[in-house]
């Protein structure tokens, strides 16, 4: 799973103590946000379900290595949310090239939480 703009860490570690044997990588653009979800995650981090990047969303590749997510969402995240067009353009090429075929993608701006559908329309 990948969370996009994870701020302090609260749902990335909500989600690794219930992810079982998956993995969660959370990111932000904001070094002192991955600080500080770093700094509350040291048990999470330690069993190998939790990790940060400092990174911002429309700059965001796959390590070597990296398997592709099955899901990424993002709560309130400019670059998603509408507040940023042509960055959300950008970020959203580059998540589709982060999941697997048939991943998915779920953003929360405020109103109901949506899924958004990458196949259609956008360059891999």
């Amino acid at each position: 799973m990948l969370e996009i703009g994870c701020g302090p860490g609260v749902a990335a570690r909500a989600i690794a103590e219930r992810i079982g044997d998956g993995f969660i990588l959370a990111i932000d653009r904001s070094e002192k946000a991955i600080r500080l979800a770093q700094a509350g995650s040291y048990n999470e981090i330690a069993a190998g379900r939790l990790g940060f990047r400092c990174v911002a969303i429309e700059d965001f590749v796959l390590n070597t290595g990296d398997a592709p997510f099955d899901i990424a969402f993002a709560m309130r995240v400019g670059a998603l949310d509408g507040r940023h067009p042509e960055a959300g353009q950008a970020a959203l090429k580059r998540i589709k090239a982060a999941l697997k075929p048939g991943g998915r993608l779920f953003i929360d701006g405020g109103r109901p939480l949506q899924e958004i559908e990458l196949g259609c329309g956008l360059p891999s």
